[in-house]
């Protein structure tokens, strides 16, 4: 028995010596991680956090006008369901008065028909006038075919009215699931980015925004030396100066807040000019133009993928609605890598 109580004592003191060495081990690597040296996160510079919501606010734009465009044909998909529903119920109504006036029809010759026509003949009194009236029941029964022709015709019309209509729900229900994801997209740059900049001192956020938080504006002697040829062009520059220092809000069109594309569409839209709605479709909307060719009016695009737009003002400059962190402005057009002009009028 004492050997096995020292043997149990032994056993013991080796399995507590164990855990005390991994307990310290633990402890060890827990230290080193709050030391910050496995787990702790990058510090940001401030140039860094401004570059990554610059990139941010990019992602989130060309987003946005994905988004704009999905708008846009979802709102042409419910017009197109819309007119083909009231096409439809039209249709409906005529048919039923149709159906009325054939049931009518078809009623009066169950009361009138029993008699075999040869047997009417027999007993007539008149048979002249029973033969005049045989005649026209025969042009009677030819309306009454076209009639049942006219039925059977808009019948097929209203199902192939209905089969549009099931293509069009289908469409914009798509269109929805679009403006959805890219809603969702844009939502989470731009709550992405919020998160960087409240990493900044107010004096570095308004860095973002020309040290000032204020859009610069042209002098008048400046604006009057740069109108724009022609009048409806002048009027598209005009509106863009009257929006200065209003605020960017993705989606919107004005007439106090704006993105970048519905501002383009809001100011030529003053000047009696339709715009597409997106900066994919603006680009496409006049005559291209090299850059070298630049005149007030003309619309100016950036980067890649189209996704940035400015009303060009002259002197190398554009006014244009930059992104969250900045109201509409006046901003020189180097400041954006170019990717082409157009001028609408």
């Amino acid at each position: 028995m004492a050997a096995h109580r020292r043997t149990r004592q032994r056993t013991a003191g080796g399995t507590t010596t164990r855990v005390a060495a991994a307990l310290a081990l633990a402890g060890a690597a827990t230290a080193t991680g709050f030391d910050g040296t496995g787990h702790a996160e990058p510090q940001l510079t401030p140039d860094r956090i401004k570059a990554d919501v610059h990139k941010l606010y990019r992602e989130a734009e060309a987003a946005t006008e994905k988004y704009n465009g999905a708008k846009e044909k979802a709102e042409s998909a419910r017009r197109r369901l819309r007119d083909l529903q009231d096409e439809a119920a039209r249709r409906k109504d005529r048919l039923n008065s149709a159906r009325d006036a054939l049931g009518s029809v078809a009623a009066a010759q169950y009361r009138g028909g029993g008699l075999d026509p040869a047997l009417q003949l027999f007993l007539s009194e008149d048979p002249d006038g029973y033969l005049d009236g045989a005649a026209l029941a025969e042009r009677a029964g030819s309306r009454r075919q076209a009639a049942v022709g006219r039925v059977r015709t808009q019948l097929r019309e209203i199902e192939q009215l209905r089969g549009a209509a099931r293509v069009e729900v289908k469409s914009l229900t798509a269109r929805r699931a679009e403006l959805e994801r890219h809603k969702k997209t844009v939502d989470t740059k731009l709550t992405a980015a919020r998160r960087l900049l409240s990493r900044l001192t107010p004096g570095q956020r308004a860095a973002l925004t020309d040290g000032t938080g204020r859009a610069p504006r042209a002098s008048a002697d400046t604006r009057d030396a740069l109108a724009a040829p022609g009048p409806r062009a002048a009027e598209a520059v005009s509106y863009a100066y009257a929006k200065l220092g209003s605020p960017y809000v993705w989606g919107a069109t004005g007439p106090n807040a704006f993105d970048c594309s519905g501002l383009m569409q809001a100011a030529y839209r003053s000047a009696g000019v339709s715009l597409p709605r997106t900066t994919y479709a603006q680009i496409d909307a006049g005559r291209r133009i090299p850059r070298s060719e630049l005149r007030p009016g003309d619309l100016v695009f950036f980067y890649s993928g189209i996704s940035h737009v400015g009303i060009y003002v002259g002197d190398g400059r554009m006014i244009h609605a930059p992104n969250p962190s900045a109201p509409v402005r006046v901003a020189p057009i180097d400041e954006m890598p170019f990717a082409g002009a157009t001028r609408v009028v």
